[in-house]
C-alpha cells in the first residue's frame, strides 16, 4: 500500500494586506501600502520556515495575517491538522478562537510585549482563562509546568516582568505562546532584542521545543545567519512580495535572486578566509505605496536590464528553488558556504 502525501498544515494562498495612508501637508492624499502583495507559501507540519528581508519587507505583516492579528486584504490561509481543512481567513467568532489555540506568537520586544502589572502567573495563564481551558489550581500546575519547560523556576511565578533581565523575558513569552500548546507559532524576530550569548540559548530552546513537542514555526527575522541556524526551508520577501524559496543549503549556497545575494554579502564571516570585501547594494528598499514598475528589486540590482523595466516576473520554479527573476537560469550569484563540524 502506497502511503499517501500529507498535506501542507498551513497553505498561504494570494495572500494580500493593503493599507491606506494619507500623505502631504498641505494637499492631503490617501495611497494604498501594499505591504503584503500576492504571496504563496506551504509549510509542513514539524518545520521551520525562515521568512527573511529587510525592514520593511512586509514579514511581521504577513506572520499577523497568518494569525488574523491583521485582517488580510484578500487571499486564503488554510490550516490542515487532524480536526480537517480550516480556513482561517473565513473564521469568525468562536471558530476564530478556537483557531487561535492552535496558531500562537512569540513576539519581537519582550520588554514592551509583558505587561508590567502582571506576574508571570497571570501572563502565562492569562491564555488559558480567556480560552477557559483552566482556572485555580489547575491553571497554576500547568503554568508551572510550562515554564520549566522553558528555563525559569518556581519561584519566579510570583516576580513582574522589571526584575528580569531580556532572555528571561522572551521566555516568558515563550511559555505565554506554549501554554496552550498550539500546533503553528509565528516567531516574529524573537531574538532580536537580546544580547548574542542569549540569542543563541532562546534559539537552542525553541529548537529543544520544536523537536519534544513537533511544533511548526515561521520563524521572522531580518538576519540571515539567525535564519539560517535555526530554519529548514527560508523565504525571501523584497517590498512585500516573496522573492525566493528554497531549503536552506540551496538557498544559501546557490541563490538565484539579486537580493538573495545582497542579504548574503551582509552576513558576517569570522574566519579570516571567508573575509573579502562587503558588498553594498546603493539605495534603499521602495516606496511601498508608489512601488517601481516591473521588478520591485530593479533600482537598486546591477544585474537589471530593459525587461525588469518593463515586466514584473512570475515566481517560478528554477531548480530546488522558487525564484522571481527573468535571469535566475542564468545568473552566477555568490552564495555562501557553511563548515560542518
Amino acid at each position: 500500500m502506497v502511503n499517501q502525501p500529507q498535506p501542507p498544515l498551513l497553505e498561504i494562498q494570494n495572500l494580500k494586506k493593503y493599507f491606506s495612508a494619507q500623505r502631504g501637508f498641505i494637499r492631503r492624499q490617501l495611497v494604498t501600502v501594499k505591504a503584503v502583495d500576492d504571496v504563496n507559501l506551504q509549510v509542513q507540519a514539524g518545520e521551520t520556515l525562515g521568512i527573511v528581508g529587510e525592514s520593511g519587507s512586509g514579514k511581521t505583516t504577513l506572520g499577523r495575517c497568518i494569525t488574523r492579528l491583521y485582517e488580510p486584504t484578500g487571499g486564503k490561509v488554510y490550516l490542515n491538522d487532524a480536526g480537517g481543512r480550516i480556513s482561517v481567513t473565513e473564521l469568525e467568532g468562536e471558530d476564530l478562537k478556537r483557531f487561535r489555540r492552535k496558531a500562537q506568537t512569540i513576539f519581537q520586544d519582550p520588554y514592551s510585549s509583558l505587561n508590567p502589572r502582571m506576574n508571570v502567573l497571570q501572563t502565562v495563564g492569562e491564555p488559558l482563562l480567556v480560552n477557559k481551558l483552566a482556572k485555580g489550581k489547575e491553571l497554576e500546575e500547568r503554568v508551572t509546568e510550562t515554564i520549566l519547560q522553558v528555563g525559569l523556576r518556581v519561584e519566579h511565578l510570583q516576580r513582574y516582568p522589571h526584575s528580569f533581565s531580556g532572555g528571561q523575558r522572551q521566555r516568558i513569552g515563550i511559555a505565554r505562546a506554549l501554554v496552550l500548546q498550539p500546533e503553528v507559532i509565528v516567531a516574529d524576530e524573537p531574538v532580536s532584542a537580546l544580547d548574542v550569548s542569549i540569542q543563541a540559548q532562546v534559539l537552542n530552546l525553541l529548537i529543544d521545543l520544536q523537536q519534544k513537542y513537533r511544533l511548526t514555526y515561521l520563524f521572522i527575522s531580518h538576519a540571515m545567519s539567525v535564519v539560517r541556524y535555526i530554519s529548514d526551508r527560508i523565504a525571501v520577501m523584497y517590498a512585500g512580495k516573496l522573492v525566493e524559496l528554497g531549503p536552506k543549503t540551496e538557498l544559501l549556497e546557490y541563490p538565484r535572486h539579486p537580493y538573495t545575494e545582497v542579504l548574503l554579502a551582509a552576513v558576517p564571516r569570522t574566519a579570516q578566509r571567508h573575509r573579502g570585501k562587503r558588498n553594498v547594494t546603493p539605495g534603499e528598499p521602495p516606496d511601498l505605496a508608489n512601488l517601481p514598475k516591473g521588478c520591485v528589486f530593479v533600482p537598486r540590482c546591477k544585474y537589471a536590464q530593459d525587461i525588469c523595466r518593463a515586466q514584473a516576473p512570475e515566481l517560478r520554479q528554477v531548480g530546488t528553488n522558487l525564484v522571481s527573476c527573468h535571469f535566475a537560469e542564468s545568473l552566477h550569484l555568490q552564495g555562501i558556504k557553511f563548515e560542518t563540524t
